[in-house]
């Protein structure tokens, strides 16, 4: 009889749960804190799965909608044959700070007991997209419930075939990953090899006063808003270049833009520790070709601006910057007719279909 019900509890942790309502949820406590997350899955976190062999966890972009996201994932596991070898985590970092009328919205979520608040305001330096510390308990930031979800994925006794992790995430999403992937401290502490998946993110964090000029960008590639119709120069600069409005954009090199005066998780570690994971983790920037519109709330701010005009021609120059000036081994995927969406599968990155228009 003991056999037999322990077969029945293996057949059903291996049927994946596909609602994005409270039967797919659970609740990540990082170890010492009394403070909780809500997170959509498709299987328990603390059940056995010998069927996962690959997990993806997809960060939703500034509207907070983790149930979006969770149907998202699951959709492209669906269609890419993955769903029933794929552990699918849709975190969401909520907030009831905003006040009406901020560029991100109300914020007004509505929180259960013990669940950890977030900055939403979109341009402080210490929001859950930059690994920011909680409210009221800066202590613990977005990036460490982060590392607890990976932690909980790595585990050999829950899911003993797991053998990759993908972190993605779409607009805001993205802006969290590419920080979480030079910030993080888990990635060499598992065996289980992790990529990173940034999709069209507002800004980047970069790490010296580099910024690009207008040849960064590949002629190939129609990057900047429309009609926009570049100077003709005689002698077009080197793609990278030392910010020449450095006196008047203030903060163009502070964080979550740069390395100076970091918050939250990120301070953590001195400068040369996340220059060397940028350029050493394995990491794609999944872009929307027709992202050139402000769509959403895109970031119009002068450090964002000395980034790029669009959220594709940032994605495009932050990669050859990091390949180019400082040896990343990056890559780029620009999808034909794709704007400003998280929706539909579109590209494999390492066996894994992500979430793209």
């Amino acid at each position: 009889m003991i056999f037999g019900l322990l077969v029945v509890a293996a057949a059903v942790s291996s049927v994946p749960c596909t609602k994005a309502s409270v039967e797919c949820t659970e609740w990540i406590i990082p170890a010492g804190q009394q403070s909780r997350m809500l997170i959509y899955r498709n299987f328990p976190l603390e059940t056995r799965n010998d069927n996962v062999t690959r997990a993806l966890v997809f960060v939703h972009g500034i509207n907070r909608d983790g149930d979006n996201h969770f149907r998202t994932a699951l959709a492209a596991a669906f269609l890419a044959d993955g769903l029933n070898n794929t552990a699918i985590v849709a975190p969401r970092f909520a907030s009831n700070s905003g006040a009406p009328g901020n560029q991100a919205g109300d914020c007004h979520d509505a929180l259960a007991a013990d669940e950890a608040n977030w900055v939403c305001e979109t341009l402080r330096p210490d929001t859950w997209r930059s690994g920011g510390g909680e409210i009221n308990n800066d202590k613990v930031t977005s990036f460490d419930f982060m590392d607890e979800i990976i932690r909980r994925l790595a585990r050999k006794q829950v899911f003993p075939n797991l053998r990759s992790i993908v972190v993605a995430g779409h607009s805001a999403g993205g802006q969290f990953v590419t920080r979480y992937e030079m910030s993080n401290r888990v990635h060499d502490s598992i065996s289980i090899p992790i990529s990173y998946v940034v999709s069209n993110a507002s800004a980047y964090t970069y790490v010296d006063d580099m910024r690009p000029t207008s040849t960064a960008l590949p002629k190939t590639v129609a990057a900047a808003s429309p009609g926009f119709q570049p100077a003709a120069s005689a002698a077009p600069p080197p793609p990278f270049v030392p910010y020449a409005d450095a006196r008047n954009c203030v903060g163009f090199d502070h964080w979550p833009y740069g390395l100076k005066d970091r918050v939250g998780y990120a301070s953590r570690l001195t400068d040369d520790e996340l220059k060397k994971q940028l350029v050493a983790r394995p990491t794609t920037y999944l872009l929307g070709e027709a992202d050139i519109l402000p769509l959403g709330i895109f970031d119009t701010s002068c450090p964002a601006m000395a980034q790029g005009p669009t959220r594709l021609a940032r994605g495009l120059a932050f990669n050859r910057y990091a390949n180019e000036l400082h040896g990343a081994n990056h890559k780029v995927v620009v999808v034909p007719f794709c704007s400003h969406s998280a929706r539909v599968p579109a590209v494999e990155e390492r066996s894994m279909y992500l979430p793209m228009c």
